[in-house]
């Protein structure tokens, strides 16, 4: 929402601006100029993808103009989850939560939470280490290399879009100069013609170089900007359940262990202790 808010800003200071200078819209009306320099930049990101990189760019795109799903509604939610199983595992023993972490779409404990069990890859990683705690087959040190190595694997993933996106960003001015130059070789091409004629011709070929500087910078520059926010607020989800686990692993308390995951979490986000309490004694 908030990235079309920008663009809505941008378009009104911009074009406003050039109206209360005295200009007219209409001159700044050119499809064929767009289209060149918006189908040469996407041909050009394309030809840059790899199948499976376009396809985790069309993936993450929608997301730019959704709301924030981490918010500190979700992390209460994360937090409560961990302290419930970890409460359960130091009451009943490892082995109670064996059946939960193989399907925990059909645990009663996960259901209480389905806003997190929507969220597939945190489900999976949160699972993906509870069962490596039950086979007990692993060291603490060893646990968290793993969990660094995965952490670091997620970071890379996707950063691959967020490059793409950012150089698709880069790319666009260029563009705007060939759609300019070329302009500028139809004007040189026509110089026979009355001045009256040129001037337009001249004005054409600038403005190429104006929707390629504001597509580049004010278009789809806030894209990967805005996406870095969503993807950086999943790897901190990712932390808060690294965090506790390994402070269970190290024999702290489940109050404690969550509290380390909490702590984690950047200041916006972040439950108050009162507030985390209130919603663990609310989820019994």
């Amino acid at each position: 929402m908030l990235l079309i808010i920008g663009w809505v800003v941008v378009i009104i200071v911009v074009f406003g601006g050039f109206m209360v200078s005295g200009g007219h819209l209409a001159v700044l009306v050119h499809p064929v100029k767009l289209l060149m320099i918006v189908g040469a930049g996407v041909g050009a990101f394309v030809a840059s993808c790899s199948p499976g990189a376009l396809k985790s760019v069309i993936k993450l795109l929608p997301s730019a103009f959704k709301g924030p799903k981490y918010t500190k509604a979700l992390y209460t939610e994360l937090l409560c989850l961990l302290y419930e199983l970890l409460n359960k595992m130091r009451r009943d023993g490892l082995m109670s939560l064996e059946d939960m972490v193989d399907k925990p779409e059909d645990s009663a404990l996960f259901k209480k939470y389905p806003t997190l069990l929507a969220e597939r890859h945190v489900i999976e990683f949160l699972c993906d280490y509870l069962r490596m705690m039950i086979t007990g087959s692993m060291d603490p040190n060893e646990l968290e290399t793993l969990m660094d190595q995965e952490l670091d694997t997620h970071h890379q993933e996707t950063e691959v879009p967020l490059s793409l996106l950012n150089k698709l960003g880069d790319s666009m001015p260029a563009f705007g100069i060939v759609a300019a130059v070329m302009g500028v070789v139809l004007t040189m091409s026509s110089l026979h013609l009355p001045a009256e004629e040129l001037g337009p011709m001249i004005g054409a070929a600038l403005v190429g170089a104006f929707v390629g500087i504001l597509f580049g910078y004010a278009i789809i520059a806030p894209i990967p900007a805005a996406l870095e926010h969503k993807i950086r607020d999943e790897a901190k989800a990712l932390e808060a359940i690294k965090v506790t686990l390994l402070a269970t692993l190290h024999h702290a308390a489940p109050s404690v262990a969550v509290e380390h995951g909490r702590k984690v979490l950047f200041s916006a986000d972040r439950p108050s202790f009162q507030e985390l309490s209130e919603s663990i004694r609310a989820a019994r």
